[in-house]
């Protein structure tokens, strides 16, 4: 099962993270010779989260944390074969 581990901060809310991620990991599975199915995988993932998440929620669930120095952890995760989240604040 492909987890994905985002980390917002004040600034770069979570959607710029998990863009940058998604490019990130079409940019090596781009440059890789052979086949890496997990690489794959993580990018179907991010692509379906960044299609469907509702990132103004997003941004205002977990800017309010940051604003007080806490630590914010979106997991990214397919549930039912939809891209579903859990937020943890620490």
């Amino acid at each position: 099962m492909v987890c994905i581990e985002l980390f917002p901060n004040l600034s770069h809310c979570i959607e710029t993270v998990a863009k940058e991620e998604y490019w990130n990991s079409v940019n090596r599975l781009m440059e890789g010779e052979q086949e890496d199915k997990e690489l794959e995988r993580k990018s179907e993932l991010l692509k379906a989260f960044l299609e469907s998440a509702d990132f103004r929620k997003l941004r205002r669930e977990s800017e309010k944390h940051l604003i007080q120095g806490r630590t914010v952890k979106f997991i990214i995760y397919w549930e039912e074969n939809k891209p579903n989240y859990d937020m943890i604040v620490s």
